[in-house]
């Protein structure tokens, strides 16, 4: 008899944010997005930043995470993630005002700078909230 569910973890440096029975999961890989449904092929690999998604029943819930690893199992999902917010916890006026301050940021700066690294990768996040905040599963 296939396995109807399989438990989702997803914790960071701080918090755990999620220990529940899902029925899938999406998340934002490095090598692009992946899916998992119960009994998946065991594999690890590392996130990059993006939605993660996870379906109970016909329900829908969404995490903006940034980077950290999942690990996958035939019975579990363990995501360790550096950074990872629910949508109740983004307040979307702060991170538009964060995704606008870096766009203008970035037009100030040279490609080859340290710090254009670290804008982009602001600018990243703030548009990962925003889109996690207006898809509210």
């Amino acid at each position: 008899m296939a396995q109807e569910r399989f438990r989702l973890e997803v914790v960071t440096p701080d918090r755990s944010l999620v220990s529940e029975e899902v029925d899938e999961i999406t998340a934002p890989g490095v090598a692009g997005e992946f899916g998992v449904l119960p009994g998946h092929t065991p594999f690890l690999t590392a996130l990059g930043v993006g939605a993660l998604m996870y379906r109970v029943g016909g329900e829908e819930h969404f995490l903006a995470v940034r980077h950290g690893f999942a690990e996958i199992t035939h019975d579990k999902v363990t995501v360790l993630a550096q950074e990872a917010d629910l949508p109740s916890e983004i307040d979307l006026g702060q991170a538009e005002a964060e995704k606008v301050e870096a766009e203008q940021a970035l037009q100030q700066l040279s490609h080859e700078s340290k710090e254009y690294l670290e804008v982009q990768a602001k600018l990243e996040r703030a548009m990962n909230r925003i889109t996690v905040a207006t898809r509210r599963g």
